[in-house]
């Protein structure tokens, strides 16, 4: 996996980055390359070995096709109702968000957001529904070139109430 300073680049549940610089350290004798990773949500600064990027699940920013199939997801309301305590859920929801996967991440969201409209979401659903929403809508903003309020404003209206989603 090769990215070069000015390239952007997902970091699993952190969300879309760009490239500041490709830096050597020392460390215990031997030098590693790391790439320094800036997180355009909140400014973080993140420095990942180049040797284990692909292992920790960083990549590329999807392409067109994938936002369709995260599209599909959202889409999809003949999922059944998650029966699962509390605890269970969140250890599931949490896992498949920090796969960094869109199409995980689109499941939770979309599964959150059927049972918002059930009832009131708890403090953690909320956190974690507002967290999956914020990853996708970023990511999709960007591989699309598009401003966030957009996207999620497109995100939004599949699951207005009483609005059947769009075939």
């Amino acid at each position: 996996m090769q990215f070069n300073v000015g390239d952007k680049a997902v970091y699993p549940a952190h969300g879309v980055g760009i490239i500041r610089d490709v830096v050597t350290i020392e460390l215990d004798g031997e030098k590693h390359i790391f790439f320094v990773l800036k997180i355009l949500d909140n400014g973080m600064t993140i420095k990942v070995p180049v040797a284990n990027a692909q292992s920790i699940g960083m990549r590329s920013v999807v392409g067109t096709e994938q936002i369709d199939k995260v599209f599909d997801i959202l889409k999809d309301r003949d999922v059944p109702a998650d029966n699962q305590t509390w605890n269970r859920r969140y250890r599931d929801y949490m896992s498949k968000i920090k796969t960094g996967d869109p199409l995980e991440v689109a499941k939770v969201l979309r599964d959150l957001a059927l049972l918002k409209a059930d009832k009131p979401l708890s403090f953690g659903e909320r956190k974690m529904f507002d967290q999956a929403r914020s990853l996708l809508v970023q990511e999709i903003a960007c591989a699309r070139d598009q401003n966030e309020q957009a996207v999620s404003a497109e995100i939004e209206a599949l699951f207005a109430p009483n609005k059947p989603p769009a075939p």
